[in-house]
């Protein structure tokens, strides 16, 4: 019996892929985001406290997400990955989110008052008063995550301009000078693999590095600063471990819808969902063993000044809430185990939704507390699902603009004669191996 595989030619794969979004969805994304300004408009006049802690946690939510998925498509270059040329694309989609949420970080800060402690008044402990300080914290919040966000946008450009300059013209009117501008002093395609291998390489290193540091400030200052006698050095990490696994987990839920969309089973198979399914568990545990490390360490040091915050979150009104939020990360290192799980596609999109459903509740279980220590009851209303529902429908939006702005794959690096000669580095300009690979 015969078991050839056809790969289909780049021109095939591009017009495979290439079948245009539904309508209605995009129609729902923008009723979501309407609904969202709406419910923010309300908020500032009927409840302006709660609605701007809301913008805080869900912007923390969404934001942290779509830095985190550009990073892992940084380290499938770190790591010179291959299994995942066919989805990563999938992937790349979350960088266009990143411009709206500094605009968004920007609001947040105009209302940093309704937000911030350390916005209303001075901070009482004298080690924190310069670290705390507005005219320092919002200039390095605003540099840094536009580091972040530019190094991101860099990256991903890097990546859609090797297919971009390969292709023919085609993808929404709204890029098309942007697909010019990548087609611009083009050179042969063995040269530009190698260059853009070469340049991914060095922005890779650069956006992991700001990735990781960055983002541990940003935790401190958006999030474990809300309660200003409160320190952890496991904060940052347990934060952005969070974003991470999440999403791995919305990767893995969209690489199986993009599969039945584009009915392109011969392209995105059953390994696939199989090693994301992999990572979505093994994150996990690496997310449960930061929670559980954190949790420990504050429990057997006993310090006042930061056992208060393990506590609050621990009695009423907090504690289900906290535990169910917990639960929810927690469900796929059980549910997950075996390789039947993460190949069946209802298990496998059930446990990633566990992971999405339980950060939006870490992410509130983080911020609220903090700021309403003497609630007798859990104050969550129409503001939070409201403007949740906002920010989804604006990441959805710009999500659509990009998948439909580029290639779906990397149709290059699928195809190309030269595609795994970039194992060996050469020098992009005279085309000749490296010293050390001769």
């Amino acid at each position: 019996m015969s078991h050839e595989f056809h790969m289909p030619s780049r021109e095939e794969i591009l017009a495979g892929t290439a079948r245009p979004l539904p309508a209605r969805l995009r129609t729902l994304c923008i009723a979501f985001a309407v609904v969202g300004v709406l419910v923010f408009v309300i908020g500032i006049f009927v409840a302006p406290d709660r609605v701007w802690r809301s913008l805080l946690f869900n912007w923390l939510y969404f934001t942290s997400i779509s830095s985190a998925g550009v990073m892992f498509v940084a380290v499938q270059r770190i790591t010179t990955a291959r299994w995942s040329r066919t989805v990563i694309r999938f992937l790349e989609g979350y960088v266009a989110f990143l411009p709206v949420a500094f605009v968004l970080l920007l609001l947040i800060f105009l209302g940093s008052s309704h937000i911030f402690p350390w916005a209303v008044a001075p901070v009482p402990i004298p080690e924190k008063q310069i670290y705390l300080n507005p005219a320092f914290l919002i200039p390095r919040d605003l540099i840094l995550f536009g580091i972040i966000a530019s190094l991101s946008l860099w990256y991903i450009y890097t990546s859609v301009r090797l297919d971009v300059g390969l292709s023919g013209e085609g993808g929404a009117g709204w890029a098309r000078k942007i697909r010019e501008r990548m087609r611009r002093g083009f050179r042969d395609e063995r040269r530009e693999i190698h260059s853009t291998h070469s340049l991914q390489g060095k922005l890779a290193v650069f956006l992991g590095l700001a990735f990781a540091l960055f983002w541990m400030v940003l935790s401190w200052d958006l999030s474990m600063s809300l309660d200003i006698h409160f320190q952890s050095t496991l904060y940052g990490w347990w934060f952005f471990m969070g974003g991470w696994v999440t999403a791995l987990a919305s990767f893995t839920i969209l690489t199986i819808s993009w599969r039945r969309y584009l009915d392109r089973y011969d392209l995105i198979t059953e390994k696939h969902i199989h090693d994301l399914g992999k990572l979505c568990f093994a994150f996990t545990a690496f997310w449960g063993y930061l929670t559980f490390g954190q949790y420990l360490v504050i429990w057997y040091g006993n310090m006042g000044e930061e056992t208060h915050w393990m506590r609050l979150r621990l009695i009423a009104p907090w504690m289900w809430l906290t535990l169910t939020g917990v639960a929810f990360m927690f469900a796929p290192f059980f549910g997950l185990m075996a390789r039947s799980a993460k190949v069946f596609l209802p298990t496998m999109i059930f446990f990633a939704s566990c992971t999405l459903i339980g950060l939006w509740l870490h992410r509130y279980i983080e911020v609220y507390p903090s700021l309403y220590p003497d609630a007798t009851g859990i104050p969550f209303g129409v503001w939070e699902p409201g403007v949740a529902l906002g920010l989804l429908g604006a990441w959805g939006l710009c999500y659509m603009a990009f998948m439909d702005a580029f290639p779906r794959m990397r149709v290059v690096l699928m195809t190309s004669p030269y595609r795994d000669e970039v194992q060996v580095p050469v020098n992009p300009e005279t085309m000749e191996p490296l010293p050390a690979h001769e």
